[in-house]
């Protein structure tokens, strides 16, 4: 009887030490380190190097959006805000503009400015867009320009996050609630 009842015990045991699932999606086999060349809200060219040593988020939009971007942003904003001052310290959104036409680096900093200073915007030539989204999977296209000149961008709104070392981990996306995306955001900086 103790022959079969080890096994057992030593399943539920060990049970109690497995990782709990993430609140949001894990992405840690299936998508790149973070790797980028783009110029920054400064108009310096920077790499991914400039950004590892902090949490971050990587997201894809443009200032000009009506809806999508200011939301996402908005909600990345409020989950920080609920991280302890040291994490908050710790953490950094990188907001790629995939519309380099009308996102100047003046325009990005002073939209990245009203969420936050952990927001950085960075934009390039269309070669380094094309080449950065293509690596994380990410598509955006332009509207047909209006009768002033003025275009939508359709883009993907998921937020890739990366540790400290700049590993992919989680994908979150609008529909996660705010307190998982908190949850999952101390436990990955607590991970280191």
């Amino acid at each position: 009887m103790l022959k079969w009842l080890s096994p057992i015990l030593l399943s539920v045991l060990l049970a109690g030490c497995e990782d709990p699932n993430w609140h949001t999606s894990d992405i840690s086999d299936i998508m790149p380190a973070l790797d980028l060349s783009l110029m920054d809200e400064n108009g310096q060219q920077v790499e991914e190097d400039a950004y590892t040593g902090k949490t971050t988020l990587l997201y894809f939009g443009y200032t000009h959006c009506p809806d999508v971007c200011p939301t996402s942003l908005a909600r990345m904003t409020a989950a920080i805000k609920k991280l302890d001052e040291p994490a908050r310290d710790d953490i950094q959104v990188l907001f790629v503009s995939v519309d380099p036409e009308r996102d100047t680096p003046a325009r990005l900093r002073q939209y990245t400015d009203v969420f936050g200073p952990q927001f950085i915007g960075l934009t390039g030539s269309t070669a380094q867009l094309d080449a950065l989204t293509n690596r994380y999977r990410v598509s955006y296209g332009y509207g047909e320009k209006d009768e002033n000149g003025n275009y939508d961008v359709s883009h993907s709104s998921g937020i890739f996050v990366f540790n400290e070392q700049g590993d992919a981990r989680l994908l979150m996306r609008n529909s996660d609630p705010i307190p998982s995306m908190v949850s999952d955001l101390k436990r990955l900086m607590e991970r280191g």
